[in-house]
């Protein structure tokens, strides 16, 4: 079996992933409001499928008790670059958003 930490690489930590993660608290919008599964992004390995990012993601925080709903993951391919006249590409990445029980909840207190 895979280390967690080798398939769960980082927290995706960006404006996008910040509204999609306050969701859950929003009550302005009635079709947002029905939105009551926290959500979390994270970087992944290119070759981790769905199950093994749940798995993983249940295992580091176990401590929390957190349950995976469910897993939607995204692959963002490179894309050719030109920097100072040479030819490069940009690394190419894989974003899992995982949606967890409501009241589950992974923030980790600063």
């Amino acid at each position: 079996m895979k280390n967690p930490y080798d398939i769960i690489k980082s927290r995706r930590l960006t404006e996008k992933s910040r509204v999609l993660e306050s969701l859950q608290h929003s009550k302005r919008n009635a079709s947002v409001s029905r939105c009551q599964f926290p959500k979390a992004v994270f970087n992944v390995d290119l070759k981790a499928n769905k199950v093994e990012i749940a798995r993983a993601v249940e295992e580091i925080y176990a401590d929390k008790k957190v349950k995976v709903v469910k897993v939607n993951t995204i692959s963002i391919h490179p894309k050719s670059r030109r920097v100072r006249g040479f030819l490069g590409k940009t690394a190419a990445i894989k974003k899992a958003v995982v949606t967890f029980r409501p009241g589950d909840n992974i923030e980790e207190q600063v």
